[in-house]
């Protein structure tokens, strides 16, 4: 036991330190992103001043900014390091360490929170050099940031099992993942959609992330926390389910 907890930690500490070596690219750039976004979309001539829901444009975006910069690098995380691993051929090499499926799932997992976390911080703290660092709720912003990471970890996971080349790779983040994120209220509010549209937004599973993201810093929300804390908690066990499944039975990793 005390050998896989040794090979446990080693992979997880070389998946933390894959990402940190090239903080830069990992780290720096999601955060001179979304200090763009600060700047076009909260503090241009003609974003200056306006409000949603009696808050400065700027501090109203600001949750939904951070959803995507813990989403899209923790899904990065995971799927870049293990289809690497498949791709070079040294996934036989884990396979074969005494290692079990589930310890193999975690650290991935883990290192992809870790990173969420890192990034989540940078651009919250980015954040509040614009709009203040008042923090609502913060242990509901703690879980939902958690979930969030390790649903998009576990995904990042299945995709990188399931994808043959790189094309396929890049198709879950740019056709899915950024779609649903921009329209997951992440810059209007679902409530001033007409009804037909709020209906259909309410299917987007992001929204709830975002709202719950929204709730946890500002206070308030379109959607009730807990019934995206349960969407988002039912992701997760799926995706790491189904990770998981795939793992354990070899799925597109045994030749």
């Amino acid at each position: 036991m005390s050998r896989f907890s040794l090979g446990f930690r080693t992979l997880l500490l070389k998946e933390i330190r894959r990402f940190w070596r090239v903080a830069g690219q990992t780290v720096m750039a999601p955060l001179v992103t979304t200090t763009l976004y600060f700047v076009i979309f909260g503090f241009t001539p003609g974003a200056r001043g306006s409000e949603l829901h009696g808050l400065p444009y700027a501090r109203y975006i600001m949750p939904g900014l951070l959803m995507l910069g813990v989403a899209t690098n923790a899904f990065a995380n995971a799927s870049s390091s293990f289809f690497m691993m498949k791709l070079q051929g040294t996934i036989v090499d884990l396979l074969v360490a005494p290692l079990s499926h589930a310890e193999v799932l975690t650290a991935f997992v883990l290192a992809a929170v870790v990173r969420g976390l890192v990034v989540g911080g940078c651009v919250w703290m980015v954040g509040s050099l614009f709009t203040g660092f008042e923090v609502a709720h913060p242990l509901w912003l703690l879980v939902f940031v958690v979930l969030v990471a390790a649903f998009f970890g576990a995904a990042g996971l299945v995709v990188a099992i399931w994808a043959d080349k790189f094309e396929q790779l890049n198709l879950f983040p740019s056709f899915i993942v950024t779609p649903l994120t921009f329209l997951g209220g992440v810059f209007y509010s679902v409530a001033r959609l007409p009804p037909l549209l709020q209906s259909v937004a309410r299917v987007n599973p992001v929204l709830y992330m975002v709202e719950g993201a929204r709730y946890a810093l500002l206070g308030r929300s379109d959607i009730g926390p807990w019934s995206g804390l349960a969407l988002v908690g039912g992701l997760t066990l799926a995706a790491l389910a189904l990770a998981w499944r795939w793992l354990s039975t070899g799925y597109k990793l045994r030749s």
